[in-house]
């Protein structure tokens, strides 16, 4: 039965009634009766009022307080954190919940997100939070108002698992692993009547609009009056997020960006060296800083660490500016990046250090003593200059804060730590619903946005999981 509840009663003392029409069908009992009787009464909240004074109101708000456990089941496809958040908060208000997911168990990429530690969100203030979504902190806003990084930490402590602010301010759950925390997140859900199907992989509609099922035993047919997308982007296929819903919500009219790798790495243009890929792939570049010109003629400038890989960058740093990469390496065909490996030193003191006579020692002993730089920091100064530029003290100087690097293609998307693209907001309504496809909410990242890590891609997959189980609860009443 979907609910279109009203208030009857006044405070603490009030409590919600279904429309009279609702009632139509149902097995009769007396209170039944009784609220029937009064159907013909100008509106449903005179029916209730009705029934109070013949029953009471303890006995008539106990009847309906419970008639959403009557509703039919909510199907969520997708057993991330986004679909588990939608599951939960539909579960606590009594609505029967199925979750099916394509992989044998449930949360694969979340627990591989925790393996070098689990950085659930940020505990930065929160106007600074909402602005690293970039073009999308509009939309994405009002969901964390719903479900703010605060009100994430408060749910892990409910869990039993304190957290902790990081000297970065990242926030992470004590014992920085995402297995415990899943494993009492899970447990919660099944309590609470939540039923999981794993090995369910969705395949889209049939003519008539059930919900399409791949499972070991055979196809299978769901019929849902409300449903929950949340099967994430396309990065680490392996893991479930392989990007399949696409043709089937294109088919549909839904409107979608494409999905392209965030977060990711970058191919250096002609690829390195053997020497320098056997050596120093996997290395790290600790304190650098990274600047370019995008596109658009915007300067960025980064400090942090990043490491060199098999075919190019990667790390922290590339990934806080990994969106401006893609994007201008997709405008002009390539972008050339300048490492400052020496971001603390001012250009004086290093020409100067370059310069001083170096008697019979070699170039590297003679950067090392002088600036500290050895290692991969040196194998990417011989790996990039030539060696005129190498044996010029005032050249090799500059190339040390300012080294030219040109990237030409980012790395594949399954490879990316996320997705950016998916399902344009401009599809949904303010509770997560396709506009085209009324009953079925989306949440995650399926949708189009895009986060640095840091906390700010599991919060924004928390908060529009709450969001899409909030919407999806509004709907099944008929609000």
């Amino acid at each position: 039965m979907a609910i279109q509840a009203v208030s009857v009663g006044k405070g603490r003392a009030g409590c919600l009634f279904p429309p009279v029409g609702a009632l139509a069908g149902t097995a009769a009992t007396d209170w039944l009766g009784i609220f029937a009787q009064h159907s013909h009464r100008r509106n449903q909240r005179d029916a209730g009022q009705a029934l109070i004074r013949q029953v009471g109101l303890k006995s008539a708000c106990g009847l309906f307080d419970n008639m959403e456990r009557n509703m039919s089941p909510v199907t969520i496809i997708g057993g991330g954190p986004a679909g588990l958040m939608a599951a939960e908060r539909l579960v606590q208000a009594g609505v029967a919940v199925d979750v099916y997911d394509a992989m044998p168990s449930l949360g694969r990429k979340f627990l591989l997100a925790g393996v070098g530690g689990l950085n659930i969100t940020h505990a930065e203030p929160f106007e600074a939070f909402v602005s690293r979504y970039g073009a999308r902190a509009g939309v994405i806003r009002p969901l964390l108002e719903k479900f703010s990084p605060d009100a994430l930490r408060a749910w892990v402590h409910a869990l039993g698992i304190e957290t902790f602010v990081g000297s970065s301010g990242r926030v992470f759950p004590a014992g920085m692993k995402a297995a415990p925390l899943l494993r009492a997140w899970l447990h919660r859900l099944r309590q609470a009547g939540v039923r999981f199907h794993v090995r369910h992989r969705w395949t889209g509609w049939d003519g008539s609009g059930a919900l399409r099922f791949a499972t070991p035993a055979g196809e299978r047919l769901v019929h849902a009056e409300a449903t929950v997308l949340a099967l994430g982007g396309a990065s680490w296929p392996k893991l479930g997020s392989d990007g399949a819903w696409v043709p089937w919500l294109t088919a549909r009219g839904v409107d979608l960006a494409p999905l392209v790798p965030a977060n990711s790495g970058f191919d250096v243009a002609g690829g390195w060296s053997a020497h320098l890929r056997s050596r120093f792939a996997g290395q790290p570049l600790k304190t650098v800083a990274l600047g370019f010109t995008d596109a658009a003629g915007r300067q960025h400038e980064r400090r942090g660490e990043l490491m060199v890989s098999d075919t190019g960058i990667e790390g922290g740093l590339v990934y806080a500016v990994s969106a401006a990469l893609r994007d201008t390496i997709a405008a002009q065909g390539a972008v050339t990046v300048r490492l400052d490996l020496l971001p603390d030193w001012p250009p004086a003191r290093v020409a100067a250090a370059v310069a001083h006579p170096r008697g019979a020692r070699s170039l590297s002993n003679h950067l090392q003593s002088r600036l500290g730089i050895r290692g991969v920091k040196m194998a990417l100064l011989r790996e990039l200059l030539t060696p005129d530029e190498l044996k010029d003290a005032a050249k090799l100087a500059q190339a040390m804060q300012s080294l030219p690097l040109l990237l030409s293609a980012p790395r594949p998307i399954a490879e990316a730590i996320s997705s950016a693209g998916g399902i344009r907001f401009e599809a949904l309504d303010q509770n997560l619903m396709l506009r085209d496809l009324p009953g079925v909410f989306v949440a995650g990242e399926m949708l189009d946005w895009e986060a640095p890590t840091g906390g700010y891609l599991l919060s924004a997959c928390f908060a529009s999981g709450y969001a899409a189980g909030q919407g999806t609860l509004a709907y099944a009443r008929g609000e």
